[in-house]
């Protein structure tokens, strides 16, 4: 099964855009490449207790923090993020990075970075809601870390 469109959700400086949703897969693998510009920390500190997520690298290097131990990530590298690791990633680096993740089972779907981008674009004075944020990653299988 193919998308002939792929939308592109905005959530902070990231990009996403899905290539393969839970629905489109009986819930089997949900598949996502993201951008990631140089400089960028994106990502805070989770853990996913109902799938796994392997990232492979496509351009840049993304820096992948699994369990406290990082790990670069460069093109035509992978990582495989075992069910409840709390991890983070950024792009420490002078470029602009590109990565896919590979969402097994197909669980996390586009609906969960509409929310947080809603959220993050909500915050035009002040820093974004983290309460809210939180309720947004728990309802879609993601636990921040403490």
């Amino acid at each position: 099964m193919s998308t002939s469109t792929r939308e592109e959700i905005r959530v902070g400086e990231m990009a996403i855009r899905f290539l393969l949703k839970g629905s489109q897969t009986a819930g089997s693998v949900a598949i996502f490449e993201f951008d990631v510009p140089a400089g960028s920390k994106v990502a805070a500190a989770h853990s996913h207790d109902g799938y796994e997520e392997t990232i492979y690298g496509l351009e840049g290097v993304l820096t992948w923090t699994i369990e406290g131990t990082p790990t670069d990530i460069a093109p035509g590298e992978a990582l495989c993020i075992p069910r409840g690791a709390v991890h983070q990633f950024d792009n420490t680096h002078d470029i602009d990075a590109k990565a896919l993740a590979i969402v097994t089972p197909g669980i996390l779907g586009p609906d969960y970075f509409r929310e947080v981008a809603a959220i993050l674009d909500a915050a035009t004075v002040g820093p974004p809601d983290l309460a809210a944020i939180a309720t947004v990653m728990r309802r879609h299988g993601l636990t921040p870390a403490p």
